[in-house]
This record gives C-alpha cells, structure tokens and sequence, in this order.
C-alpha cells in the first residue's frame, strides 16, 4: 500500500537543530530500504497559486488557500505493508520532532489499467 506523508511545519514544535534533525540520514534509510517510493521538498506559500473554476471563469490567485501559520513543506511517498509501518518510518522523520506529518493512505481509482 501507498502512503503519502504530508510535511509541515509547525510553529510550535521544538526548534530545528542541524546535527539532531539530519533529514539526509532518514532519507538514506528510508530509501535505501525500499520504502521510499519519492519525496522532495516544496517552496515556500508565497510562490504557490491557487487554480479554481467557476462556471467558466478560470480564477488564478497567489500565495496559499488559507491564512496559517503552517505549510506543506515537502512530502514523502512510502511503500508499506500497513498504516502501523507508515506512521513508524514518519515517527523517525526529522520534520516529526520540530514540525508535523500526516500520514494517509492512497485511496486509488480504480481505474482499469487496460484502457
């Protein structure tokens, strides 16, 4: 199953610190093992636009959807055999101690995959 770890940050976890919150030994780890699937790391809301459709105006506006002081700063796809195995591999992402992940399961089409 895929899981997609949404991650952000978070105004009032601990602070960052560089040699505790090394995101390129979770990185090695996880996708060395085979449970990373991919993953990066998103600009910031300001360079972000927000498309909607009404009828047929096309609306095209700056910035995020919502006024927050949390952001989707990246995210991970993971390869797992349960939920229980996500949310472990998300417990020992750098982000999980000075930010947030939510972790969420694929929920697919089921789109027939001949046409």
């Amino acid at each position: 199953m895929r899981y997609m770890l949404f991650v952000a940050t978070d105004p009032e976890a601990e602070p960052y610190d560089a040699e505790q919150d090394d995101i390129q030994d979770w990185v090695k780890e996880v996708y060395g093992s085979g449970k990373g699937v991919v993953g990066d790391r998103l600009r910031e809301p300001q360079d972000a636009r927000v498309v909607r459709v009404r009828g047929d105006d096309l609306l095209v506006t700056d910035g995020p959807f919502t006024e927050s002081k949390e952001w989707i700063a990246g995210f991970d796809i993971l390869e797992c055999a349960s939920l229980d195995e996500a949310v472990e591999i998300a417990s020992r992402h750098p982000m999980a101690r000075f930010g947030r992940i939510e972790v969420r399961e694929f929920w697919t089409l089921g789109l027939d995959s001949g046409a």
